[in-house]
């Protein structure tokens, strides 16, 4: 395949991360649309997020799905799911029923995730290895423009005059998105694309390499504070909607909506600010001191002190952007030959975004918004010590550096 014949495969490829980017991107926004359109509380509005990250662990678990095909037919089926969850939307808001659409919901984002483990490693191989990171890296950037426009078009079309208590915006839009996601699997079933060579695994020492896995206890403890990053992460994007109109100050559903674009540009945005700062500052040392400072702002979050929260809520989405791949790679140093297991496990760690954030909304419920931050604040004080002491492989103090065009 010649250079030029690159391109086009590089930009069917770099689409798929803007598409479920935008697919999380709607998420949260979901959560405040059904409790005032279906009438459910915010403890139920979190099954959204049970169904979403749900699926992201089950599509870890069965993930040798790649390993017994190409990752062209792995990126058709995920497109194939992705439409499918989708479509069904529309059936969904014809019979108003919540457990329909949280079927839909786990089927698209099944789709994503197949999505999440084909797409990278292809952006690696279409064109020159010696620039893969750069590449990789780009196509990274169109899922943090996908998770900023979601929110966005969401404000404008779901609560937007007529739409509001209705969910006729919700079905037209996911049709829109079936049909596009169809027409891209259409491209890809007729598109040419390179085979996957599989990377050469690191080799540890034969004494080494002969451990298990589970006497990584830096391993062991990584994939702990992954889960509780995950929670903590969408439990704080979950009830953001929901904070903001009851933080006391004149914030409506859209412009709580466009409020979550903006925390979402920082998040996007912190992952470049982190890797030019682990330059200088060990990622281990960054990842507590992140930590801390999210500790410090969910305080801010929890006293309900109107704008002066609402910026801390805000400002937390920043703080945690170069968590889950730094926790990532601090867990997986030195695991030799078990490195694709281990990363595996960490991936399926990410079901924490699946059941935490239904104990913050069984307390939000109970008491107040506010109040459910409460949990995050645990959870980042987890992230703290692991970058603290729980990152340390035995024998070896050292820290690791990010790439973050890797995780």
């Amino acid at each position: 395949m010649s250079k030029n014949k690159y391109l086009f495969p590089f930009i069917l490829v770099t689409s798929l991360f803007f598409l479920w980017g935008f697919a999380y991107g709607l998420l949260d926004v979901l959560n405040k649309h059904f409790q005032v359109t279906l009438n459910i509380t915010k403890t139920r509005s979190t099954l959204l997020q049970a169904a979403y990250f749900g699926a992201y662990f089950l599509i870890g678990l069965i993930g040798t799905f790649v390993n017994k095909f190409d990752y062209k037919k792995g990126i058709i089926f995920g497109l194939l799911m992705f439409s499918l969850g989708a479509f069904l939307f529309y059936p969904a808001a014809n019979a108003s029923s919540f457990n329909y659409f949280l079927i839909a919901l786990f089927i698209l984002a099944a789709g994503c995730a197949c999505l999440e483990t084909t797409a990278n490693p292809y952006v690696t191989v279409l064109g020159n290895p010696a620039t893969s990171a750069n590449r990789l890296n780009l196509s990274q950037c169109f899922n943090g423009v996908g998770s900023f426009f979601g929110p966005i078009i969401a404000s404008q079309i779901f609560f937007s005059n007529g739409n509001s208590d209705n969910l006729d915006s919700v079905k037209n839009v996911y049709l829109i998105i079936a049909v596009v996601v169809l027409l891209i699997s259409f491209l890809f079933m007729r598109t040419e694309l390179p085979e996957i060579k599989e990377d050469v695994v690191e080799q540890l020492s034969e004494a080494e390499d002969k451990k298990p896995l589970s006497s990584h206890k830096h391993f062991i403890t990584g994939v702990i504070a992954q889960f509780f990053y995950v929670a903590a992460q969408v439990g704080v994007a979950a009830f953001f909607i929901n904070y903001c109109t009851e933080s006391g100050v004149k914030i409506d559903n859209a412009f709580a909506s466009k409020l979550l674009s903006i925390a979402l540009v920082l998040f996007a945005g912190g992952r470049f600010i982190g890797t030019a700062l682990m330059r200088k500052i060990a990622a281990n040392k960054l990842l507590t001191i992140y930590s801390i400072v999210n500790v410090i702002l969910c305080f801010f979050v929890i006293f309900h002190l109107a704008w002066i929260s609402v910026y801390a809520l805000i400002i937390i989405f920043l703080f945690e952007s170069i968590m889950f791949p730094t926790i990532f790679a601090l867990g997986l140093k030195g695991i030799g030959t078990h490195t694709k297991k281990g990363a595996s496990f960490m991936i399926m760690s990410i079901v924490g975004g699946a059941l935490v954030p239904y104990f913050m909304g069984v307390l939000s419920d109970k008491y107040s918004t506010a109040t459910s931050y409460i949990i995050p604040l645990v959870c980042f004080v987890i992230v703290a010590w692991y970058g603290w002491r729980g990152y340390r492989v035995k024998g070896n103090n050292e820290s690791v550096q990010v790439d973050f065009a890797k995780h």
